[in-house]
């Protein structure tokens, strides 16, 4: 909470050699799992439910191959409802990460995507990309970016399935 000027609120952490199969049901994704001293998803519903308050921008930290740290900030955040399929909403990208959320391709977008689990299939894939390839995510047709899932986390270019760990932090918008 303390790096990056402070403030902030994490709602995922994961590294490679979890003990967590993030192959979840949507009900188990919406509340939350895991244990928030290692690794750990918030929950959906509450990540909604924060983002809903006041305007939020989103930190993805991704430590690579070579476990070096780097980051992908989107000066904007937010979640629709459920009825909404928590449609992920993200603003302008800087940082030292690739912005791999977003993209011209559509098969490896994830802002604007709904969010799937193995049990609710809201990608757009003709098949199902969290059963496919496990853990729920905002996959399109399927993904650039997998930080939900045991083993293989990918981050666009920068580690394809290698990379070590990842955090997901999210605090409020400063006012101009």
């Amino acid at each position: 909470m303390s790096g990056a000027g402070g403030g902030w609120t994490v709602i995922q952490r994961n590294r490679r050699d979890t003990e967590i199969t993030w192959a979840e049901s949507w009900s188990t994704y919406k509340h939350g799992f895991g244990n928030v001293h290692t690794e750990f998803w918030l929950g959906t519903e509450y990540i909604h439910q924060i983002t809903r308050q006041k305007i939020y921008q989103v930190r993805f930290v991704i430590w690579d191959a070579a476990n070096d740290m780097r980051f992908a900030d989107y000066n904007l955040f937010s979640l629709d409802d459920e009825s909404q399929g928590y449609r992920l909403r993200l603003g302008a990208h800087s940082g030292t990460a690739e912005d791999a959320m977003d993209s011209d391709n559509p098969r490896k977008v994830h802002n604007n995507m709904k969010f799937s689990t193995k049990d609710r299939d809201q990608d757009t894939y003709r098949g199902n990309c969290a059963s496919r390839y496990g853990g729920g995510w905002w996959y399109s047709a399927c993904y650039s970016v997998q930080l939900n899932v045991k083993g293989g986390l990918t981050w666009g270019n920068l580690c394809k399935g290698n990379c070590r760990a990842s955090a997901i932090l999210i605090k409020p918008t400063p006012y101009p």
